[in-house]
């Protein structure tokens, strides 16, 4: 899932200036325009129903607004977070409509095996098909990153009453930031559903009743965060495993945070290199040692604005760029790990992956998670040392996925499970389950199916409506339920502490 920032309340002098705190502080966020019409004549009730360019007020704000994004220090990680989330999108869509002719497997499968020789699953290039595994992976070290950004300013300032205030509150705010997108989003989407008697993911209850209670009993057990067992799925949005994984992960991290904050400089960077050894090889926990890495890296930034490194990086400085660049093809390559099941005699016999299958710890079970836990810290750590890599990020439409990729993440599924299965059908992309679930719609638009694995005619064609549709309903989603989470979760935590 995307990375999701707390909001910062009560901020003390030395945090407000420091321009690391943008990100944190919602000045990432671009305002929009609330009057009683538009400058194109729109009541104000339609405005957040509408694309953002409709609601600005005058292009000198437009300006003024991506000025500002860009002048942000931290604005790549935005887009990172952005273009990573079109990553999550992508995949599925190419793993869903290539399924029904067989070739779906092809994208978690190395070049080569099978002898099957695409385009698409080329080292590097596999990544761009089917790098959602990948794109949330970023988002763990992510989040990791930003959740302790606050916290360790308080740790190296000594501020361990700020430190305190500032955990209390996020603790408590997490659930209710995570959690309410998800209630809100699938709460519509089921109601969707049972409205227009569609079938699609899942299979429907017999009454909306039976549907709200089926709901309300899956829900309590999945947004319970020290739950032991169980499926890890949410059945109304399957692509919600990680928001679980998410709430648990934030919690790794400020319990970290506490236990470490009275720690000198270089025994904190041991315990913070101790969890993750921990979680990542001693403990099948390689998602929470990439929250923790995360932590790690930015503990590292926040000493190197401080100039207080340890003397073991310094040594390093005249090879920054080299190291860097090197980790960047690196997180390339293992970004791209067979991943179509977890055997790992598969990844053995996979070309390029024989040796580094040995590499895999006895802890993790899913041998996937820990070479995409190299390949996203290598991502993040290099992206702010290496100029043109942080360029790509802060390019426009990688800010504006960046604002609203929570909600991006959350209504792409829905999306795809209801008019994406259909238009693929449409076009030529045939599966079993639509001669049950939609006869009508099978070749309705024939379209030519050729073009390289995964850029296919038709399969862009379909994108054409399917892309613009899911940004526009994520940019309502992010107006309509992410944004006001966000201030629902700061009063309510104001309401219990005035």
């Amino acid at each position: 899932m995307p990375m999701l920032h707390p909001s910062i309340e009560n901020s003390s002098p030395q945090l407000k200036s420091s321009p690391q705190r943008a990100l944190e502080d919602g000045q990432w966020k671009p305002q929009f325009a609330h009057t009683t019409r538009s400058r194109h004549g729109i009541s104000s009730y339609m405005v957040p129903f509408l694309p953002s360019f409709l609601t600005r007020r005058t292009n000198s704000d437009n300006t003024n607004e991506k000025q500002r994004s860009l002048n942000r220090p931290t604005a790549y990680l935005d887009g990172l977070r952005g273009f990573a989330a079109l990553l999550v999108y992508w995949g599925h869509h190419e793993l869903w409509a290539h399924d029904g002719g067989g070739g779906g497997y092809a994208f978690e499968l190395a070049y080569g095996y099978d002898n099957k020789y695409y385009f698409a699953c080329l080292p590097g290039i596999r990544t761009l098909f089917s790098g959602g595994h990948f794109a949330v992976s970023v988002f763990f070290v992510l989040s990791g990153y930003v959740l302790s950004m606050r916290p360790l300013v308080n740790i190296q300032d000594g501020d361990y009453i700020g430190l305190s205030k500032c955990v209390s509150s996020a603790i408590f705010r997490r659930w209710f930031r995570l959690y309410i997108p998800v209630i809100c989003t699938t709460l519509c989407y089921m109601t969707f559903l049972h409205l227009f008697k569609i079938t699609a993911i899942p299979e429907l209850q017999g009454s909306y009743r039976s549907e709200l209670w089926n709901w309300y009993a899956e829900f309590k057990n999945f947004s319970f965060p020290l739950r032991t067992g169980g499926e890890p799925w949410f059945t109304y949005n399957f692509h919600a495993w990680s928001i679980p994984v998410e709430h648990r992960g934030s919690l790794a991290v400020y319990t970290a945070v506490l236990a470490l904050s009275r720690f000198r400089r270089n025994a904190r960077l041991l315990g913070e290199v101790a969890l993750v050894v921990y979680f990542l090889y001693i403990a099948d926990g390689a998602h929470y040692a990439m929250f923790i890495a995360g932590m790690l890296l930015k503990d590292l930034d926040l000493l190197a604005i401080r100039n207080d490194l340890p003397r073991f990086f310094l040594r390093l400085s005249p090879f920054k760029t080299v190291i860097m660049t090197v980790l960047f093809y690196a997180s390339l390559y293992l970004g791209g790990v067979p991943s179509r099941t977890d055997n790992l005699q598969q990844l053995r016999d996979s070309s390029g992956w024989y040796l580094l299958s040995f590499l895999k710890p006895q802890a993790v079970f899913d041998y996937k998670w820990f070479y995409l836990f190299w390949a996203a810290v290598f991502l993040v750590a290099c992206t702010s040392h290496l100029q043109w890599l942080k360029t790509f990020f802060t390019a426009p439409f990688n800010l504006y996925l960046g604002r609203i990729s929570f909600a991006f993440y959350l209504v792409h599924g829905p999306v795809l499970w209801t008019l994406g299965d259909r238009l693929y059908a449409a076009v030529g992309f045939v599966r079993d389950s639509h001669h049950e679930n939609c006869p009508w719609w099978i070749n309705r638009l024939p379209l030519p199916n050729v073009g390289p694995l995964g850029l296919e005619v038709n399969f862009l064609a379909a994108n054409l409506i399917l892309l613009p549709l899911t940004i526009w309903l994520a940019e309502v989603a992010t107006r309509l339920v992410d944004e006001p989470a966000v201030k629902f979760s700061q009063w309510i935590y104001k309401k219990g502490t005035d």
